[in-house]
């Protein structure tokens, strides 16, 4: 076990989802888990294996923001030896194109955290998307016929954007702003491990449009449905 994870070695599969509420990882268990095992309940953050049509997969809350999903992704990376990490979360659309309930599937992360300052100073560092998940992803939304997207997004540490830095990001073609997928892609590339980040459009920062808590919470089924199935594959 490790700090902030609670389980023994073996209990969490290769191939594991992340979404950020720990509410949403035990909906994903109880809804398409067969016989899910909770093996963490440290500070609330929930995680659950189970298995979906025969294949073993894990799914673990990560909390808010790059230095809380930094803290479980490391542990599950180097204590529990996960290969496969798959980020299913919410982001607000910078661009009129991409409506609420739309799906982003990332192939970049920016960011403005000082997490990548830490690691490379004056250098600069591209987090991004392994491509053997990325084109997986792709392709079976494709076969679901999901409205989904291909393009880099923000991991922005400020969740209330007084400087709409969010319409510089639009200018060089990032599509939405979230929190957490800079620091997952990073770490990946530090434990040689795959990972992707797939993302429903929670609220459009452009037009105003947006989404109720509940339906953040439980009814973004796509984005689960596509995080799943591309986990089949691996």
């Amino acid at each position: 076990m490790s700090t902030h994870i609670n389980a023994p070695k073996g209990a969490i599969a290769d191939t594991i989802l992340l979404p950020g509420d720990p509410l949403r990882a035990k909906f994903i268990a109880e809804t398409f888990f067969e016989n899910p095992v909770c093996y963490n309940e440290v500070r609330g953050m929930l995680g659950y294996t189970g298995t979906y049509k025969g294949k073993r997969i894990s799914v673990q809350g990560t909390g808010m923001g790059q230095p809380s999903l930094s803290i479980y992704v490391h542990e599950l990376f180097a204590d529990y030896g996960v290969k496969n990490a798959i980020r299913i979360g919410t982001c607000g659309s910078v661009s009129e194109k991409v409506p609420v309930k739309s799906i982003i599937i990332a192939n970049a992360a920016c960011s403005d955290s000082c997490l990548l300052n830490q690691r490379f100073g004056n250098l600069h560092f591209a987090p991004t998307s392994d491509f053997e998940l990325l084109d997986k992803a792709w392709h079976k939304s494709q076969e679901m016929g999901l409205n989904a997207i291909v393009a880099p997004v923000a991991s922005s540490d400020r969740f209330y954007d007084d400087n709409n830095n969010w319409k510089l990001w639009k200018k060089y073609g990032v599509a939405g702003i979230e929190m957490e997928a800079a620091e997952l892609f990073t770490l990946a590339h530090e434990f040689d491990r795959k990972a992707l980040a797939i993302l429903t459009v929670s609220d459009n920062i452009a037009t105003g449009e947006a989404t109720t808590a509940e339906e953040r919470q439980t009814t973004f089924t796509d984005m689960m449905k596509l995080a799943l199935e591309t986990a089949l594959e691996l």
